[in-house]
């Protein structure tokens, strides 16, 4: 209980901050996208050439990292003293309301927009439902969604060590055991399906911010600052292999060292926010903000390409890129607003009567895994 009383669910302002982060690395992906990925590489989404922004904009791209990062926080939090049920539903309810009626809203701005380089069909569409689309034969719908799949197979791997015990008894020997795999996989065997079943090429994020929350609440030393600096070690070396990954698919890369420079001050202003949960109260306006950030995420990319693209002939480059932020900040809004939380509310409790259900007739199991 000791960790509940640190940082549990109850303290909603210890994790404020975060979500205010969360929305900076939203933002930042978006100009990342708006600014740089849709003029640079095959293809270019967006008609007009390279911002005179990119050379800033390009660093957006790393605000998926400090995503993992307060990810693996935030989980670890979130599974604290928490049934394999309880997570499951707390996890799925959080993410498929959102998801669904971010992914219909794509669907249809990319149909009416007809633009060959972002199609969207009838099949995709059903593909898309499930969420994993590609296993279907088809793209998702949205290019952002392939992190909402690690986001997945990292929650999977999470609600597993729950049901075992092991999330609250060996979660320091799991995390250790995380990364000598990604150690091992992303310098030698360079395994795909490792790569994906066990996230190894972002695993030092997540790692990271596991490994936060389980100094912040637990108070213990040695064991967890060893492991904190090897995962942080290994993020740095992630960052610097990102240069041959940015020339071969856009022509031009940050170097290694700003790379590095730009890795250690993601960690810097990752553990300056935790720092700071104690401090940012959950005011309408915050929980607001925090608020847009999934729906932001999930929308602002090829809606954002079309609308630019339709816009910019007749107000220009700079007064198109205002509008379809402006646009797609509203359609965050109206999504967390009038559909989201009343859509995670609802599925949540239906998914809890169903569960109470169905453990009515597996008694052996209530114990363990019944919220």
């Amino acid at each position: 209980m000791a960790a509940r009383d640190e940082t549990g669910r109850g303290a909603s302002e210890r994790m404020a901050s975060l979500d205010l982060l969360r929305l900076f690395s939203a933002v930042a992906v978006a100009g990342y996208h708006y600014l740089f990925r849709g003029s640079a590489g095959t293809p270019a989404y967006l008609d007009h050439g390279v911002s005179t922004a990119a050379p800033v904009a390009i660093f957006g791209y790393l605000g998926l990292n400090l995503f993992f990062m307060i990810s693996g926080f935030v989980i670890a939090w979130s599974a604290e003293g928490r049934s394999f049920t309880g997570f499951v539903i707390a996890r799925f309810s959080r993410l498929y309301p959102g998801f669904l009626a971010c992914m219909t809203i794509t669907f249809v701005v990319l149909l009416l927009a007809g633009d060959p380089r972002l199609p969207a069909g009838a099949g995709q569409y059903g593909a898309n439902l499930a969420m994993l689309a590609p296993a279907f034969g088809q793209p998702f719908m949205d290019g952002v969604y392939w992190t909402i799949i690690l986001e997945m197979v990292f929650y999977f791997w999470v609600s597993l060590a729950i049901l075992s015990g092991l999330f609250s008894s060996r979660r320091l020997l799991l995390v250790a055991a995380w990364l000598v795999i990604a150690m091992i996989n992303e310098r030698w065997l360079q395994s795909g399906a490792v790569r994906l079943a066990l996230i190894t090429e972002y695993a030092p994020f997540f790692a990271g911010g596991i490994l936060a929350y389980h100094l912040v609440a637990h108070r213990r030393g040695g064991d967890v600052l060893m492991l904190m600096a090897a995962a942080f070690l290994m993020a740095l070396s992630h960052m610097a292999g990102m240069q041959a990954w940015m020339l071969e698919h856009y022509g031009t890369a940050l170097t290694s060292r700003e790379l590095v420079l730009a890795g250690i001050a993601l960690h810097l202003v990752f553990w300056a926010t935790v720092m700071a949960r104690r401090f940012v109260s959950p005011t309408p306006l915050v929980l607001m903000l925090g608020g847009l950030t999934y729906p932001l995420y999930l929308l602002h990319q090829n809606i954002g390409y079309v609308t630019i693209n339709a816009l910019a002939p007749s107000i220009g480059e700079a007064g198109a890129l205002s509008a379809a932020s402006v646009m797609v900040l509203l359609l965050s809004w109206s999504v967390w607003r009038f559909i989201e939380a009343p859509g995670r509310r609802w599925l949540a409790g239906r998914l809890h009567a169903m569960a109470s259900y169905a453990w009515r007739f597996l008694p052996a199991g209530r114990t363990t895994a019944a919220s």
